[in-house]
């Protein structure tokens, strides 16, 4: 299947690791020029150099702190300085501390709410006037929390769920563009940030980090954990000129381990 997407230029949120290299890595193979972004310009170096072994399409990364409205703007403005015009927005950020309702202040909200939703909202509207020019697509990463809460991670639950009604008003009002706008959510990928969760888990209950993997793995159909690249897969389609007609979903990749219809 021809993807229709060489050469069209890709900007990649929080990309120097996890599901963002994986989306980046993937978009670069189908022949895309590859944005990344990060906070960490080592992270970031490792990761194009990694992408660059197998990629088509060319990669490049400028540092970016996605809770600072003016850092969003330097990297939409590096992007197209070295790429041209962006045709494709891939929001991604990483998540939130874990805890239950009582463990968190107004701060933390404030902190949750800048960087899991408010980053998305504002490098939208910097890359909406291209993606007009270019009938783009944006394509929003979240969480299964959207479809069924994840216990002790209450600010993730509360701000991804946002992103789903960011997303739905944005499928209904830029479609006359013909710019598509979808949301992909991850189950238990095997990321480092889910590593660190499981860890989290095992400690909160007194177990090994072991046990808390297997009672997981229990929960999901497919038996196992997913890959960073089957995931990335799912998220280059919908990004893909092979995308249509497909906007304003939102779509688990977990092995079938939400139950929620």
């Amino acid at each position: 299947m021809d993807l229709q997407i060489k050469g069209k230029t890709a900007l990649v949120l929080a990309s120097s690791d996890g599901l963002g290299k994986a989306i980046a890595h993937e978009l670069a193979n189908e022949g895309a020029n590859v944005m990344l972004t990060s906070r960490t310009e080592e992270n970031l170096k490792l990761a194009k150099e990694e992408i660059e072994k197998t990629a088509t399409g060319s990669v490049a990364y400028c540092l970016l702190d996605q809770t600072k409205q003016e850092s969003i703007a330097a990297a939409v403005k590096t992007t197209r300085e070295i790429f041209g015009s962006i045709s494709i927005l891939v929001n991604n950020s990483g998540g939130p501390p874990a805890g239950s309702f009582e463990d968190f202040e107004d701060e933390d909200w404030q902190k949750a709410f800048e960087l899991t939703l408010l980053s998305y909202i504002r490098v939208i509207r910097m890359v909406l006037p291209d993606l007009k020019e270019n009938k783009g697509r944006i394509l929003n990463n979240t969480s299964s929390s959207t479809k069924e809460p994840i216990d002790g991670l209450t600010l993730s639950n509360v701000f991804r769920v946002g992103i789903l009604g960011l997303a739905k008003t944005l499928s209904q009002e830029l479609a006359e563009d013909d710019i598509l706008v979808n949301t992909i959510g991850p189950g238990r990928i095997q990321t480092k940030r889910v590593d660190k969760l499981d860890q989290a888990n095992a400690k909160k209950k007194a177990e090994t980090k072991e046990a808390i993997q297997a009672a997981n793995l229990s929960t999901i159909p497919m038996g196992r954990y997913g890959k960073p690249e089957e995931f990335a897969k799912v998220a280059t389609f919908l990004v893909s000129g092979a995308n249509s007609y497909l906007t304003g979903q939102n779509l688990l990749v977990d092995g079938g381990k939400v139950k929620a219809v």
